[in-house]
């Protein structure tokens, strides 16, 4: 009877066969064993003419030195082999084995792993991917199959399946399938606060929450350049300058140098104009008070104050403004805090909208705290040297600006 030979090559040596020679055939036979164990070759690719063609790995029968008898294998050559068309590697259908194996081959073309015949899976190394791969060949007879086992290197791109990571470490992003930034992470040497997302059941929300060491701690979402904080397509409320509108009719003119309310026809059916008369001649008054909402941060208000001239005149008209706060208890007969003032020149056109610039800083007298009341006071300096506006002045309204540090009043 004749020896026999495995899908690798070793020799299987009949009773009575190769007398003589046993010890050398025996030798090769280890030496393959060996290779196969942890050997390595390196296999070029097949590059007669141009573009795509096939690469045949065969066993080598009693011999060593075959590709396909070697646990590590490199396509292409150590420093790179510069392929012009996409290559297909084939081993022979009868091997069933597993390989390391990296595609190291130049050029923007794929490298395709496959038996020799046969429809069984195949593996392919992508046009750029020039990495290690672990491969099984299921050595079936009639149609062996191919697989990746989805070795993970440190340079090659891999997915993960229903895979469990307990405390990754990721460095300075996070990728979309595209390979294009999804997130980008900033580390904080000193980091002692950090997010938590936590999932939630049916009738509920899932959670994003500040923790860390510290007890009180901020969540801070920051819109880039004028973007602003968005829930679906609605802007969401954010704390920051706040506007109050106080329109005419919700002030009151004073007992002493009052301001003279009235009532001001443009035109028939048009619009009335409700306003109080600031003359010429002295300083009137008028006053409006305010229950400030809870999310004011107490600190310093602005204005601009809505007007129409009663003259043609272009001279400068100068407002001024000033404030003080009650709380529970606390006399109303106090003095108001300092005025500050703002010039705004009429516009030459009776009957026309005018709005002075956003005033300075008015800081409000008193202690302001949560549910006080705050009274202010509104007066043109008409005694003023600056004020050369001949006319009267009818205000309209006026617009006071306030900054809020929570995100609601409760």
């Amino acid at each position: 009877m004749a020896s026999t030979y495995t899908p690798l090559g070793v020799e299987l040596m009949a009773t009575g066969e190769n007398a003589g020679t046993w010890g050398t055939k025996t030798n090769t036979g280890l030496q393959i064993i060996e290779q196969i164990s942890g050997g390595y070759k390196v296999q070029t690719l097949n590059t007669d003419g141009t573009g795509a063609n096939t690469t045949t790995l065969t066993e080598d029968d009693g011999s060593t030195g075959a590709t396909v008898a070697t646990r590590v294998i490199i396509f292409g050559a150590v420093s790179a082999q510069a392929i012009t068309g996409n290559k297909i590697v084939t081993f022979p259908v009868s091997v069933e084995n597993f390989y390391l194996i990296k595609n190291s081959t130049s050029g923007a073309y794929t490298v395709q792993l496959k038996a020799a015949s046969g429809s069984g899976a195949t593996v392919t190394w992508g046009t750029t991917d020039k990495d290690w791969k672990l491969i099984y060949f299921d050595g079936v007879a009639t149609n062996t199959g191919v697989y990746d086992l989805g070795l993970t290197t440190a340079a090659n791109t891999q997915t993960l399946t229903n895979k469990t990571l307990t405390s990754p470490k990721i460095g300075t992003s996070i990728l979309d399938t595209n390979g294009l930034e999804l997130a980008l992470i900033t580390a904080t040497g000193s980091a002692v606060n950090e997010f938590t997302i936590a999932n939630a059941a049916a009738g509920a929300g899932p959670t994003l929450s500040s923790t860390g060491d510290e007890t009180n701690v901020d969540i801070n979402l920051n819109p880039k350049g004028s973007g602003v904080l968005k829930s679906g397509s609605a802007a969401v409320k954010v704390a920051g300058t706040e506007t109050m509108w106080i329109p005419a009719p919700a002030m009151y003119a004073t007992s002493t140098n009052p301001a003279e309310a009235n009532q001001v026809e443009t035109t028939a059916l048009r619009p009335d104009m409700k306003v109080f008369d600031f003359a010429a001649a002295a300083d009137d008054f008028v006053q409006f008070s305010v229950a400030m909402p809870k999310s004011w941060n107490l600190d310093t208000v602005t204005y601009q104050v809505f007007w129409t001239p009663s003259t043609t005149n272009t001279g400068d008209c100068i407002f001024g403004l000033q404030g003080v706060a009650c709380g529970d208890s606390d006399t109303i007969d106090v003095a108001y805090g300092a005025a500050v003032t703002v010039t705004d020149a009429g516009i030459g056109t009776v009957e026309d909208q005018q709005v002075t610039a956003v005033s300075g800083a008015v800081t409000i007298a008193g202690s302001p705290a949560d549910d006080q009341q705050t009274y202010f006071q509104l007066y043109r300096d008409a005694n003023a040297g600056g004020d050369t506006f001949t006319g009267v002045a009818r205000v309209l309204g006026i617009k006071i600006f306030y900054t809020t540090d929570a995100a609601n009043d409760a």
